[in-house]
C-alpha cells in the first residue's frame, strides 16, 4: 500500500477516535471548539472574563458605526450573555439547573448585546441593553465588533415587546455595504424572512414568540438612542 495512502487512513482514523471520544458540554458535542475573543480570557467551561466592563462602553464609535457585543457566534446554539453581575464577563446561562442551549437550528446571525443602553418598559424595552443580530461571518464569542444598524425586527415574548435590531458587520463582511432593510432584501432575497421566521420559532411552538414585522433603519435609531440616552441618564 503506498505510504501516502497509509498516512491519509492513519489520520482519517486519528480523527474518527477524536469524535468518539469528544466530550460533550451542556449537551453540546465540540461546544468548546467555540472561539472567543483574544481580549477574552477563559474563567472555566462557562465563562469568559475580560479587562474592562463590557457594557459601560459606548454605543456609538467615532466614525458613526454601532458597538455590538457578540454574546453568540452565528451558527452555533449555546445561549451566552454578558453577566449582570461581573461586567466584565460572558458568560453561558443557566436554566432548569443546566447550561442552556437553544433546541433548534443554530442562530441565523451573531447574536448580543449593544453596549451603553437600556431601554425601559415606558419606550418599549425591558430595563436591559438592547439585543441585537448582527449579520455576516461568525465572530469570536465575547468580541466587540462595529456594526451598522439597518433595521429592527418587532416581537412579542409572551405578548411583550422584545424588539431585535438588524445590523450588519461594518468591515469584511459581504453584508458590509448593506445599509437598509430594502437593501437587504434586493441584494439578498430570504435573508429576512429566514431571521423572522427564526427568531418566531426557536423556542418551539407554544413558545409565546410571534413576530409583527421589521421597521426601517430610520426607526431602529430612534430606539437605539433612546436606549442610550436613558443609559447615560441612569449613570
Amino acid at each position: 500500500m503506498p505510504r501516502a495512502r497509509l498516512l491519509a487512513g492513519a489520520a482519517c482514523l486519528a480523527f474518527m477516535t477524536q469524535m468518539t471520544h469528544a466530550e460533550s458540554l451542556g449537551g453540546l458535542a465540540f461546544s468548546e471548539t467555540t472561539p472567543h475573543a483574544a481580549a477574552m480570557t477563559a474563567k472555566d467551561d462557562f465563562t469568559i472574563v475580560g479587562t474592562e466592563e463590557i457594557m459601560a462602553l459606548d454605543a456609538f464609535g467615532e466614525d458613526g458605526t454601532v458597538r455590538a457585543i457578540i454574546e453568540i457566534p452565528s451558527g452555533t446554539s449555546a445561549k451566552w450573555e454578558v453577566s449582570k453581575d461581573d461586567p466584565k464577563a460572558v458568560y453561558w446561562e443557566y436554566k432548569n439547573g443546566k447550561p442552556r442551549v437553544v433546541n433548534y437550528l443554530g442562530y441565523p446571525g451573531n447574536y448580543g448585546s449593544i453596549p451603553g443602553t437600556a431601554l425601559p418598559k415606558e419606550l418599549g424595552g425591558d430595563g436591559d441593553p438592547l439585543d441585537v443580530i448582527v449579520l455576516g461571518q461568525a465572530a469570536p464569542r465575547g468580541a466587540v465588533v462595529d456594526v451598522r444598524v439597518i433595521g429592527v425586527l418587532k416581537m412579542l415574548d409572551g405578548g411583550e415587546q422584545d424588539d431585535k435590531l438588524i445590523a450588519v458587520l461594518a468591515e469584511d463582511s459581504p453584508f458590509s455595504h448593506i445599509e437598509s432593510m430594502a437593501q437587504l432584501d434586493a441584494e439578498y432575497p430570504g435573508v429576512s424572512q429566514i431571521v423572522d421566521l427564526w427568531f418566531a420559532n426557536y423556542k418551539g411552538p407554544d413558545g409565546g414568540m410571534e413576530g409583527k414585522g421589521f421597521g426601517d433603519a430610520e426607526v431602529a435609531r430612534v430606539v437605539l438612542e433612546s436606549a442610550a440616552e436613558n443609559f447615560q441618564s441612569t449613570r
